[in-house]
């Protein structure tokens, strides 16, 4: 498996067309909004600081994405297949891109404020109610144990290239032309793996299953948390989906 062109990644944004969703998310110089919605607060929770969280995910994303497209071993399969994984597999590939690059966060709970809620016209609180009403605590925390695991655990760069592997090349995503392929280059990339473990850890029994038990509990984590979380307050009503062939850049219509 190829990894990505750093050069190449860190010249992307200043190529994007600055009308588009992707240039408004790397480049919006505005604060967000604050939430003024009455959640129950030891239910729900906002970012502590959205534009700094929501910049650093969407370079993240930007780098996934990119990641994906280099494998080689992508580029074999089907463009349908290519495209229901990409659909299917981007918010766990996300998180371990976060995990990998050290981004953290911080949430707070929603604080009512009388005179924010008189201030802000019906549209925009209306909005915010709607984005706090699905950022469960629960949910959230399951994202950041999961980053506290995968730090504990100090997985290397090649262990992470290989996770993504495993997490990509999902056979049971339904719709897919060529699953017993895909089912062969996850069993690559865990073989990969754990040839890798075992070579660079040869005393520690018990690495590979805690990479395996972290792996297991990023299968638990909601794409719609995600979305929710690190995405909605800047893209706003514009489909996931929709930013992910944009950032693409026409990958699926060659």
């Amino acid at each position: 498996m190829s990894v990505f062109s750093q050069n190449h990644l860190s010249t992307i944004s200043d190529k994007i067309n600055q009308g588009s969703i992707l240039y408004h998310i790397l480049n919006h110089e505005r604060h967000l909004p604050s939430c003024s919605c009455s959640c129950e607060s030891k239910e729900k929770v906002m970012l502590e600081s959205p534009y700094v969280t929501c910049k650093a995910a969407s370079e993240v994303l930007l780098k996934t994405v990119n990641f994906i497209k280099n494998l080689p071993s992508f580029h074999g399969l089907l463009q349908q297949d290519q495209f229901l994984l990409l659909e299917n597999c981007w918010a766990p590939l996300f998180v371990l891109g976060l995990a990998q690059e050290g981004v953290d966060f911080e949430v707070t709970e929603p604080k009512t404020s009388i005179l924010k809620e008189i201030l802000m016209n019906q549209k925009s609180r209306n909005y915010h109610e709607k984005m706090c009403s699905q950022l469960s605590a629960a949910e959230v925390q399951k994202v950041k144990s999961f980053l506290t695991k995968c730090w504990s655990i100090d997985i290397s760069t090649k262990e992470y290239v290989y996770l993504k592997g495993i997490i990509l090349f999902t056979p049971d995503v339904s719709g897919l032309g060529s699953p017993q392929y895909i089912l062969c280059l996850q069993q690559e990339a865990e073989l990969a793996l754990t040839d890798y473990i075992h070579s660079l850890h040869p005393q520690d029994k018990t690495r590979f299953s805690q990479i395996l038990f972290a792996l297991t509990s990023l299968k638990t984590i909601n794409a719609h948390i995600i979305t929710e979380l690190f995405f909605r307050p800047l893209i706003g009503n514009v489909q996931m989906n929709a930013l992910l062939m944009e950032i693409t850049g026409g990958y699926f219509m060659c």
